[in-house]
């Protein structure tokens, strides 16, 4: 069976890192500082506490979208979506895992906390602050909403009052007219004992009467029309301090709402798989746990390499790979798991393509060894008929040829070649003629020298 190999070198490591970071919570005053650290190497499961952070814990879960914000009830989101997936996963039932932050995911947060035995985080100084303030501004507007539901109903009232006040005054107005008006039709008729001056004062009586009565109905209908109006305005209020108790009593809510169990952004860190262990670390303790913390790497053993320009081509990804160092007496198999599209990349120099094997079987610890890597690109699959590369000899007329010895003689048989491998080349007779195995061939020829 011939199998021709791409033969490269490469080193052994863990997963790629993945860095662990820390944002502040809005929900904590200050940032905290670092209490504990793992050791390097430790490996960490899902629910695990990787740090503590000011006697806080910083839990590591599985998910592909980083924590970015505090989770709190009402939240919706992909994030709330992975942190209950989790609580299920580790046993602590969040109801329906709907993306929502609901009762149901605090009591799961709850028991989750409290079987690691850490308290979890209830409301802050600053929510129940503003639960007061709220609670304290709604009773206000309450009163508001009640004094200006007085209001309108005293407005009311104004206005009837105005209306029988205009009533008493324009039939007070009209019955003067009605007497001034009589006494000027008296005087007027009765010659003998008025004369004209009595005339012209009684005419100029009912005249005043009559601008009287004008000026009492105008009077009236203002004074109706300014109860109106106040009546008007009193609604107006009534309606602003009704909006702003409901506004209260919605953000009220709200607040309530958001006072149950919550989880901190700084206290969970969502890395995409799990297991993983502690690579590099790059803080202490003491250091503010804010930023870069250290890294951490799958178990997943991965073997850096890179190959020739003109290599590159034949190696795809999946293909199997033979990893060996006989001088360590190592022996392991792979695959490959990826081969960069251009030259230069992760950290190969410019004439060589970078590829990553992955381990999938291995007795032995391999992690930073240098390694040989033999990846068969090409085989026959079967066994066939071969000879060695310097038997083979190209004839004037361009067929392929190999000498064989025939019963003493030389026979020159005409063949097909195929794959060449490792000194080898796979050869076909054509023509009808045949090739039997431990045939002798000419390999070169002897000189005098």
């Amino acid at each position: 069976v011939l199998t021709s190999d791409i033969v490269t070198r490469g080193t052994a490591r863990f997963g790629l890192p993945q860095t662990i970071s820390l944002i502040p919570s809005a929900l904590k005053p200050q940032i905290g500082v670092i209490s504990t650290l793992p050791l390097r190497n430790t490996q960490l499961e899902e629910g695990d506490v990787i740090l503590t952070a000011s006697g806080r814990p910083v839990f590591i879960l599985q998910g592909d979208a980083p924590a970015y914000r505090d989770l709190v009830p009402g939240n919706s989101g992909e994030d709330v979506h992975q942190l209950e997936q989790a609580l299920k996963r580790l046993g602590f039932d969040p109801g329906v895992v709907d993306k929502t932050y609901d009762e149901q995911t605090s009591v799961a947060v709850t028991a989750w906390y409290d079987s690691a035995g850490w308290e979890p985080f209830g409301p802050t100084p600053n929510q129940l602050a503003t639960i007061r303030t709220l609670e304290q501004d709604l009773a206000l507007a309450k009163n508001r909403r009640a004094a200006a539901y007085d209001a309108v109903a005293t407005a009311d009232l104004a206005i009837e009052a105005a209306r029988a006040n205009a009533e008493c005054a324009n039939i007070a107005a009209s019955a003067d007219v009605g007497v001034k008006s009589r006494i000027k039709d008296r005087v007027g008729a009765d010659r003998e004992n008025y004369n004209g001056e009595d005339r012209a004062n009684a005419a100029a009586a009912l005249a005043a009467a009559q601008a009287a009565e004008t000026a009492t109905r105008a009077a009236g209908q203002a004074a109706i029309q300014a109860a109106v109006d106040a009546k008007n305005a009193a609604a107006r209020e009534a309606r602003l301090a009704a909006d702003a108790v409901t506004r209260l009593e919605a953000d009220l809510e709200v607040a309530n709402s958001n006072v149950g169990v919550q989880e901190p952004v700084d206290e969970i860190i969502f890395v995409p798989a799990l297991p993983v262990r502690v690579g590099q670390i790059n803080v202490a303790v003491g250091d503010p746990a804010g930023g870069p913390l250290m890294s951490v790497t799958d178990n997943r053993l991965a073997i850096d390499s890179s190959l020739a320009l003109d290599e590159a081509p034949l190696v795809k990804p999946d293909m199997p790979v033979i990893i060996d160092e006989p001088s360590l007496g190592i022996k392991a198999s792979g695959v490959v798991a990826r081969v960069a599209d251009t030259p230069g990349t992760f950290g190969v120099d410019g004439f060589h393509i970078y590829f990553e094997v992955q381990v999938t079987e291995t007795p032995s610890a391999l992690e930073g060894f240098s390694l040989r890597l033999t990846i068969p690109v090409k085989s026959t699959g079967t066994a066939v008929t071969v000879v060695p590369i310097s038997a083979l000899f190209l004839a004037a007329d361009g067929t392929s040829r190999v000498q064989v010895e025939d019963n003493g003689s030389l026979e020159f048989i005409v063949v097909e070649p195929g794959l060449s491998a490792n000194g080898y080349v796979e050869v076909k007779p054509v023509d009808g003629t045949t090739l039997t195995p431990g045939q002798l061939v000419v390999v070169g020829f002897e000189t005098t020298q």
